[in-house]
């Protein structure tokens, strides 16, 4: 008997421990972003000048060719563009919808998916400071603050921002 709980016990201390945590599909996300409003996709393909000011802009590297925008639009007018993206934090991804205003001024913020332990996740107050804030202004050097326990999150939520910001500024903006 003791064997048996022995064992049992090694056994389940090799079950790898998911901390996912899914709170919006993409649909959803789009949803909280417009509400019902109608929602284009706006797929932008930088060519190598483009590429090279945008991750000088945004200070982080571009891993795709494709980026996507999706507009949300009423009655003809833009209401905003929401873009979602997947960065790795340490060893698991972490998805954000990054939303701008019509301007490409930054309007939120949400965790889509966290895949990394709870503790790491940035907390919804550190994403609402991040709201108005320029492109050059978004930089821990620049009075933004460091989470203590989640920096990787929030300098990888951080890299999005910028990466977002710089790709409606370089493509976008009219």
């Amino acid at each position: 008997m003791k064997i048996k709980i022995l064992v049992l016990t090694f056994l389940m201390s090799l079950i790898n421990v998911s901390y996912a945590q899914v709170f919006y599909s993409k649909t959803e996300a789009l949803e909280l972003a417009f509400g019902k409003a109608t929602v284009e996709n706006l797929s932008l393909f930088p060519d190598d000048a483009q590429t090279a000011k945008i991750q000088q802009l945004a200070k982080t590297k571009l891993e795709s060719g494709l980026f996507t925008f999706y507009v949300g639009k009423e009655n003809g007018k833009v209401l905003g563009y929401a873009a979602i993206e997947s960065e790795t934090v340490r060893t698991k991804p972490e998805t954000v919808m990054i939303l701008l205003m019509p301007e490409g001024e930054l309007k939120s913020v949400t965790i889509l998916a966290f895949h990394e332990p709870s503790e790491y996740m940035p907390p919804e107050r550190w994403f609402e400071s991040l709201a108005k804030r320029s492109l050059v202004d978004m930089d821990f050097s620049k009075g933004i603050d460091g989470i203590s326990g989640a920096t990787l999150s929030t300098r990888s939520a951080l890299n999005s921002v910028r990466k977002v910001m710089a790709i409606y500024q370089i493509m976008v903006k009219k």
